[in-house]
């Protein structure tokens, strides 16, 4: 069985791996591993949860709502009570869910961001974000032991299970609103109400964010809200290449700004009046700004390697400590668990603050944008422009560049550091990082990440400069890098 359940689940092409066959394979796992005292032991942040309780949710993708009740009747086969959502839903509702209901864990049926053809299983632990990877190794262990054993999935009757309350369909979406209600400023959105568009690229996003601000006066259009599993031929991902459709709309007319969310609504990005896109590395940016300065918030902040350094000038500036970490949410997660944490994000849109779940949630980050120009009473553009005065300006750009052969991480990362260069486009390098992959930290702040891939032969490059012509030198030095590999 090609299945390798890795942290935050398993992603495969629907037909191909991803079959109803393999997903009860998987959700068996799921529930051995969900009864051992390995995983109640890293289930930490929830009191006392419900060991025997579950929830299930799944996304717009082909089939998504069938595979969500497959795994219901396997865990429910396996003494669970199970609550199913009676409609798609966006991952960090789902998350909620599990930490509202008390639950042990939860299964989110959904591929994120990644292609149509794709689906998958995002695993939750009982604290409201994706598991641990412990627990998630611990799933891969019972995968491979039941196989071995030649031991079959647990299956239910649906109708049986329904009828002994074993599975149960419930909307998660009124206590997630009750939620938000506690950390957005509806008020302030009401008494400056905002013409924006929605941009939910046909993903289980959809209306959410429209339905929980009417009657707030403000004028939105949803683009990309109806049902369409194939995403319209488009990665459901909201960075510049995948948002004509939200340019388009705001150059008609139809709102002053935009904010997208992903497949399942874990991610956020957005673009101004001008139909620039804006990133997520300016979105927490202005985020952290807007929470320190104009709610009077304080705590750690947390980024990732491959996040702007704009965040450590600003918590410099508010006396704020840095924390950063390998890229994936689940390492953000691990310190909002354990200490006081204001705000944590990473490049590719995930991003959550202080009082909600650690989880990546482009719901209410997009709703806190809403906020944020409704308390600034001026554009995107000049909140974006006032920002680069501040603390940038700052280039960003990322390529991944395909190796002829595949290349050992661990030696390519100890030729970067053994090797690094005396300077890249005129600056000096300051401090090199090996948190993940090498980082290249120039004079000016400038920096450049390289990151071999664990998986594939592929180098992805990241870079900031202080300058378009800085950005172009740093990619320049990865290809160079690459090709040094290549030979």
């Amino acid at each position: 069985m090609t299945i390798h359940f890795g942290t935050d689940g398993w992603r495969a092409v629907i037909s191909d791996t991803f079959t109803f066959s393999n997903l009860h394979q998987v959700t068996q796992a799921i529930a051995d591993a969900v009864e051992s005292e390995v995983w109640t032991n890293h289930s930490g942040g929830a009191h006392a949860p419900d060991p025997k309780k579950m929830v299930v949710g799944f996304d717009t993708r082909f089939l998504s709502d069938r595979y969500a009740t497959e795994a219901a009747r396997v865990l429910a086969a396996n003494g669970y009570t199970v609550y199913l959502a009676q409609a798609d839903a966006p991952t960090p509702v789902i998350s909620y869910a599990v930490q509202q209901l008390n639950a042990i864990g939860g299964v989110m049926i959904t591929a994120s961001h990644n292609a149509p053809r794709y689906n998958g299983v995002k695993l939750k632990s009982a604290y409201g974000g994706s598991a641990l990877p412990e627990q998630c190794r611990l799933v891969e262990v019972y995968l491979n032991d039941n196989e071995q054993r030649g031991r079959g999935p647990n299956l239910m009757d649906f109708d049986q299970a329904r009828q002994q309350g074993l599975i149960q369909r419930f909307n998660p979406i009124p206590a997630y609103y009750e939620h938000l209600r506690k950390l957005i400023d509806f008020d302030l959105i009401a008494d400056t109400p905002q013409r924006f568009v929605v941009d939910s690229m046909y993903g289980s996003g959809r209306g959410v964010i429209r339905g929980i601000l009417q009657g707030c006066g403000c004028e939105i259009q949803e683009i990309r809200g109806e049902m369409n599993p194939g995403f319209g031929g488009v990665h459901p991902e909201p960075i510049e290449k995948y948002l004509g459709a939200l340019a388009g709309a705001i150059s008609t007319g139809m709102g002053s700004f935009g904010v997208a969310t992903d497949g399942d609504a874990d991610r956020i990005g957005a673009m101004d009046e001008r139909g620039t896109f804006v990133d997520p590395h300016k979105i927490m940016s202005l985020a952290l700004r807007h929470l320190h300065e104009k709610r009077s918030l304080s705590g750690s902040v947390v980024r990732t390697v491959s996040t702007t350094r704009m965040i450590d000038r600003l918590a410099k500036k508010y006396s704020l400590e840095v924390h950063e970490t390998p890229v994936g949410f689940n390492h953000i997660a691990d310190y909002m668990l354990k200490e006081d944490v204001l705000i944590g994000g990473e490049e590719s849109g995930g991003i959550s603050f202080k009082g909600h779940i650690p989880e990546g949630d482009g719901i209410i980050m997009g709703l806190l944008i809403i906020e944020m120009v409704s308390r600034a009473k001026t554009s995107l553009y000049e909140m974006v422009e006032d920002l680069q005065r501040e603390v940038g300006p700052v280039f960003y750009e990322r390529t991944d560049i395909r190796l002829k052969h595949p290349v050992a991480k661990e030696r390519m990362v100890q030729a970067l550091v053994d090797e690094p260069p005396a300077a890249i486009g005129g600056e000096k390098i300051s401090e090199v990082c090996t948190r993940d992959g090498v980082k290249y930290i120039l004079g000016d702040d400038s920096w450049l990440l390289i990151r071999p891939s664990g998986t594939e032969p592929v180098l992805r490059v990241y870079a900031e400069g202080r300058s378009r012509e800085m950005v172009k030198a740093l990619l320049k030095h990865g290809n160079e890098v690459a090709d040094g590999f290549c030979k």
